[in-house]
């Protein structure tokens, strides 16, 4: 199995871990401990766990600012049950990051000022400016240092040396060289001679190379310079390199270990380009004349060529008709009321793993039944795992890895009957979906713009969620994608063959969530019959049915009726050729007009 069930941290440490930081804190006030590595990456490999090896806390975001006295973990709005259950509260005090700034809790905690350490390999340039900045007239300071919590973790793992495979062109739609030589433009166009890579994902897109450092996320945890004339300096460990992968480079790209990455920083001369949001201080540090700007692969890398988007078509066809199997399988043993969490989690890896293409799932299936699904990012474990009851709303987050695609659906499934509230908050989420998927816009238009369309039905009565509606999503890349969004915060405007996840949701502490999940693909602009504007729209990716027991019809306005009809002949038609038997009886029923 790809996922694994153990809890990987516990409460019970905690403290004893914390008491260990405050003592290798000599001379300083505090530490920061952010969930990130030196790639900035939402995904980290084991060696790189420092706050959940600290603090327990295993979401995929958040810090821990250590005090003497007090530590706070940071967390959004997602983990804000999460947190409670998996730190010691007596020695850590959750802090939520979206009411609290860092700046504001570093303040209050050090009236009288005082130095707060960090590790400049884990935290980038803007978000270190930013909280110098806020603490300084408060007489607090940074201090650039070692990393505490690697001095005090005497059974740190070893850093990972997954082997790098090359990414074809029948999947990546572009050669490599013919990637690097536009971007090389792009670099020359803003008056730089190199610009300095330091997301692994960027780096894998730009030389077609897949990896194996991060779970359930095929890259390779690497550095890479690219130079005004397209040539390529790759900093990686050489153990991850065999001939096959130098083969695929071919000319242009150059091999260095990790260890020469400094002095090779130290070397370049003239402008050097570097992402203040996502390179880490440390790297700024060793240019000698840095120069901000967006990492140039990013926006290329988000805006999928047609060989990606017929693959991701393939992937969602061939991951559609494992759900549907899972869905109908589902059906048929809740009833028998022998089913747990993981139980479920296992069989759909199962019926992924059927499908012979599965690489591995692209993040830790979300199984939450009853209160834990209220639980957004919620991870089942044996320590966790809850039977499935009649009664119950189950909330199955998951996704594939393929070559061709990544896929992330959700469903919400009713187990026997339900009450009739839960009816009524699914059809306001899904009535949020719908408007999403619906959408039209012209040009410029942003994350932040669309946001409130999923919201609405649900603010109507009084209701929210409290995390993005959608997040970017790569070509067998990361699962969670920039730099596109549906959220209060994504400020980048949507183009032509970006994919997003389509997300509202609901959730009751203590009781059940509601989630709904689609993804989708920006599609090339067109001026509707008698408009004046052309407009973007979504294609839809996923085909998979959306629970009708869950579905309260006369909630629907006649459009969205029609939207969800449509919809479900959709599935039946590209999935029924897939399944067979019991399977596509049960698909011709979940499928039925509402």
């Amino acid at each position: 199995m790809f996922q694994q069930y153990t809890a990987t941290t516990s409460p019970k440490t905690g403290a004893a871990r914390l008491a260990d930081l405050r003592g290798a804190m000599d001379g300083i006030d505090g530490f920061l401990i952010p969930r990130t590595d030196a790639h900035q990456g939402e995904d980290v490999a084991a060696c790189s766990e420092r706050l959940a090896w600290l603090t327990g806390f295993t979401g995929s975001a958040g810090m821990c600012a250590a005090l003497r006295d007090i530590a706070g973990v940071f967390i959004d709005g997602r983990y804000t049950l999460q947190v409670r259950d998996q730190v010691d509260l007596a020695a850590f005090t959750p802090v939520p990051m979206h009411e609290v700034k860092l700046s504001d809790w570093l303040i209050e905690q050090l009236p009288d000022g005082g130095v707060i350490a960090y590790d400049p390999w884990l935290h980038g340039f803007d978000e270190i400016e930013k909280l110098a900045l806020a603490v300084s007239d408060k007489g607090i300071s940074l201090l650039k240092s070692d990393n505490l919590v690697d001095k005090i973790w005497t059974d740190q793992p070893d850093p990972p040396k997954g082997m790098i495979q090359p990414h074809g062109i029948e999947f990546s739609g572009e050669e490599s060289v013919d990637k690097r030589t536009r971007i090389a433009v792009a670099v020359a166009d803003a008056g730089q001679e190199a610009f300095v890579l330091t997301l692994p994902a960027s780096i894998c897109w730009l030389l077609n190379i897949r990896g194996s450092d991060i779970a359930h996320t095929p890259v390779a945890l690497c550095f890479a310079i690219i130079k005004a004339d397209g040539r390529v300096d790759l900093f990686v460990d050489p153990d991850k390199i065999d001939f096959a992968v130098i083969k695929h480079f071919g000319d242009g790209v150059n091999l260095h270990s990790e260890t020469e990455l400094t002095l090779a920083l130290k070397r370049l001369t003239g402008k050097v380009g570097v992402d203040r949001n996502s390179a880490p201080v440390a790297i700024s540090d060793l240019l000698e004349n840095p120069v901000w700007g967006s990492d140039p692969c990013i926006l290329p890398k988000a805006c999928k060529n047609a060989v990606e988007i017929a693959g991701s078509r393939a992937a969602h066809l061939r991951d559609g008709a494992a759900m549907v199997e899972f869905l109908c399988w589902l059906d048929g043993e809740a009833p028998k009321n022998t089913l747990s969490e993981i139980a479920v989690a296992k069989q759909l890896e199962t019926f992924r793993r059927n499908t012979n293409a599965l690489r591995d799932v692209s993040f830790d299936t979300i199984s939450g039944s009853g209160p834990n699904g209220a639980i957004v990012h919620y991870r089942v474990t044996e320590d966790t795992d809850r039977k499935i009851s009649q009664g119950d709303i189950l909330l199955v987050d998951s996704g594939g890895q393929y070559q061709d695609g990544t896929t992330d659906i959700t469903r919400t499934v009713a187990v026997g009957a339900v009450a009739p509230e839960v009816a009524r908050y699914n059809t306001l989420v899904l009535k949020g979906m719908i408007a999403i998927s619906m959408a039209r816009w012209p040009n410029g238009i942003t994350g932040r713009d669309l946001d409130c369309f999923a919201r609405m039905s649900l603010w109507q009565n009084g209701l929210d969620y409290a995390h993005g509606t959608g997040h970017g999503v790569g070509a067998y890349l990361g699962v969670h994608e920039g730099p596109q969004g549906i959220s209060r915060r994504s400020v980048v405007p949507f183009e032509t063959g970006m994919i997003l996840s389509n997300e509202p949701g609901y959730y009751r502490e203590g009781a059940y969530g509601i989630r709904i999940e689609n993804l989708v693909v920006v599609s090339a602009p067109e001026t509707p019959t008698g408009g004046e504007i052309p407009m973007h729209g979504f294609e839809t990716l996923t085909f998979v049915p959306i629970d009708r027991r869950l579905i309260v019809a006369d909630m629907l306005t006649n459009p969205e009726r029609d939207w969800l009809n449509a919809y479900h002949h959709e599935v039946l038609t590209k999935i029924s050729p897939l399944v067979a038997g019991e399977v596509r009886i049960w698909l011709e029923n979940a499928c039925a007009d509402i």
